[in-house]
């Protein structure tokens, strides 16, 4: 791959509904060319990086430990090979739990129910410094839409926000692989087609509660998570 060709940014879309929409418009605002593998649609994901720069797994209703469906454990070694070879590697919602238990943590079922709407995040005092999620330290909100959480870090990460459940919000897994538990990448829209099964646990009022709430706040998420793409693209390119 030649220096000035753009940063090559493979990702993992497990569900139709479940795109890189905002993420992966500011990756390709930012100077990035992605390479989108949809493996429910019988797309084969490579066992290595060596054509791509950067790595980033999406969201799914599925769970890290289900290793029925086909694709999961690819995906998971295709993580563990991302962190011994460095290449930057950001997971959402479910690409966090796999990147998690990936590199030796453990997800579970969250017992105080499902995480549903905008939620504060809770930055570590340091977590401006960090070279990936420095960058959006200063977001106050977070969409969550999740009923798993990570419940035990790999060796030698770094817990760097916790929602205020205390659940694990965003982590440095690895020197290059990071996960986030809310999404940055989505807005009403997308949430809105996630709700039928929340509407079945919880009814209405509090889905469309939910649902009005990050409508109430898209730009404020929208600014403030926007930094994260372009700090991902920095940290490819430096790599090379």
């Amino acid at each position: 791959m030649s220096a000035g060709a753009a940063v090559r940014v493979l990702v993992v879309e497990h569900e139709d509904d479940a795109p890189a929409a905002w993420v992966g418009r500011w990756l390709v605002d930012a100077g990035a060319e992605l390479d989108v593998r949809r493996p429910y649609l019988g797309q084969a994901l490579p066992v290595d990086l060596a054509d791509h720069d950067a790595l980033l797994v999406l969201g799914g209703e599925m769970g890290a430990t289900d290793d029925d469906v086909p694709w999961i454990v690819p995906t998971k070694e295709l993580i563990a090979r991302a962190a011994a070879d460095g290449v930057p590697t950001l997971g959402i919602c479910l690409g966090h739990q796999l990147c998690t238990v990936a590199l030796g943590g453990a997800v579970v079922r969250n017992p105080r129910g499902q995480q549903m709407g905008v939620l504060d995040v809770g930055w570590a005092e340091d977590a401006s410094a960090d070279p990936l999620l420095g960058a959006v330290a200063d977001a106050a909100l977070a969409v969550h839409w999740n009923s798993d959480v990570v419940t035990e870090v790999p060796d030698g990460a770094r817990v760097l926000a916790r929602a205020p459940g205390g659940e694990v919000q965003a982590v440095r897994l690895a020197p290059s692989v990071w996960g986030v538990q809310p999404h940055p990448e989505v807005d009403e829209e997308v949430v809105a087609s996630w709700a039928p099964f929340s509407r079945a646990v919880h009814g209405d009022g509090p889905v469309d509660e939910a649902l009005a709430g990050i409508a109430a706040a898209r730009d404020e998420l929208h600014a403030s998570w926007r930094p994260l793409a372009a700090a991902l693209v920095r940290l490819a390119g430096d790599r090379r």
